[in-house]
């Protein structure tokens, strides 16, 4: 496909291919801004989580280290909650409490907003993308029919016309498809990263109060020694 005809099939929805290509470059831009992130918001949470669950009390140099690690992650607003107030919590003893708790739910509320930014964009170009195609569609029908009125027409001229108008549909379907796709995927990354977010409170109440790590063999019951009746 050349230039040339690219140029011929926009000219010929009356610039709404134009459109349909902005609206593809904004959608790719989004796409990849928000999948680097949330990939990384995953991956990288994932690390610190069972980098603190395996660990026994936290201290100041551990909370100081895994928030240089959480830089520019969602974690990193509840790791500073749990910076500031370390030297309350270590004053009465314990992490546990209400307060400690609604501390960081309230890191959790404000952090979870801005995972979907921007993802309004995706939504509003899956619902336009179809139409804008369909209205150039329309466009590019008008002047395949006005053929007719000419004299002389050739039919193949009116199939070709069909055929270059029917682009606009195509490519607004396939803008659509591939935002929807990317939509529902980031959705589902959003979610785990606020599960993330939730595991990693109830791991920073843990630690913060010295619960130590419980190993699988000291889960399962030890039996009492079986005494062995003397012989007679």
């Amino acid at each position: 496909m050349s230039l040339a005809y690219i140029v011929h099939l926009a000219n010929y929805s009356d610039g709404v291919l134009y459109l349909l290509m902005l609206l593809f470059v904004i959608e790719l831009a989004v796409i990849f801004d928000r999948g680097w992130y949330l990939r990384n918001a995953i991956s990288k949470g994932r690390k610190i989580l069972w980098g603190i669950s395996n660990r026994g009390k936290l201290r100041r140099p551990d909370l100081e280290e895994l928030s240089g690690m959480a830089k520019g992650l969602p974690e990193e607003a509840l790791l500073s909650v749990a910076l500031r107030h370390f030297n309350l919590i270590h004053h009465y003893g314990s992490a546990r409490g209400e307060a400690f708790a609604n501390r960081l739910d309230e890191a959790i509320f404000l952090t979870t907003p801005s995972l979907d930014k921007r993802l309004w964009i995706l939504d509003t170009i899956v619902t336009l993308a179809p139409l804008l195609g369909l209205f150039g569609t329309i466009l590019g029908m008008f002047h395949a029919f006005s053929i007719l009125a000419a004299p002389g027409h050739d039919a193949t001229s009116v199939t070709g016309g069909v055929a270059d108008a029917l682009i606009a549909t195509a490519s607004g379907l396939f803008i659509a498809m591939l935002g929807l796709l990317s939509f529902n995927a980031f959705n589902n990354s959003i979610e785990k990263t606020v599960f993330q977010l939730e595991s990693l409170k109830v791991v920073l109440m843990n630690r913060l109060d010295g619960a130590p790590v419980v190993l699988e063999e000291d889960a399962i019951p030890q039996q009492p020694p079986v005494i062995k009746k003397a012989m007679a």
